[in-house]
């Protein structure tokens, strides 16, 4: 249970930074502290999306991610983090992303912010 607070924190670390440095991924709410709540939601729709539905993309596109030394695993990514936007607007959440390139580089800031922040932390099970 604590391993799953610490991801999705983490994973709304992320995606903060991604939201403060990509023009076309916003976050939008009436104070700071129902953004701070959205934020919260979305990292957790955002791991349940790379829980259930990453791992089915993966395997179906093995072959391109063969072909491709592992870079498709950023397109990925990228839908990943396209179809939380798609779900959190079904959920009334208003979290967006504009566009794949906007997508791509978010996919990117997360990554690389969820590995930071997992090293800084202790891996507990």
């Amino acid at each position: 249970m604590t391993n799953f607070v610490v991801k999705t924190l983490a994973n709304a670390a992320a995606l903060a930074v991604a939201i403060w440095l990509v023009s076309g991924i916003t976050l939008t709410g009436a104070s700071t502290g129902d953004k701070a709540i959205a934020l919260i939601l979305v990292a957790l729709v955002f791991g349940l999306v790379n829980l259930i539905v990453k791992p089915v993309v993966k395997l179906l596109s093995l072959p391109l991610f063969i072909l491709t030394l592992g870079l498709f695993t950023l397109v990925v990514n990228a839908l990943m983090l396209m179809l939380t936007s798609w779900l959190a607007g079904k959920l009334n959440i208003e979290f967006h992303v504009e566009g794949f390139w906007s997508a791509v580089v978010g996919a990117l800031i997360i990554s690389i912010v969820s590995w930071a922040v997992n090293l800084a932390l202790p891996d507990r099970s």
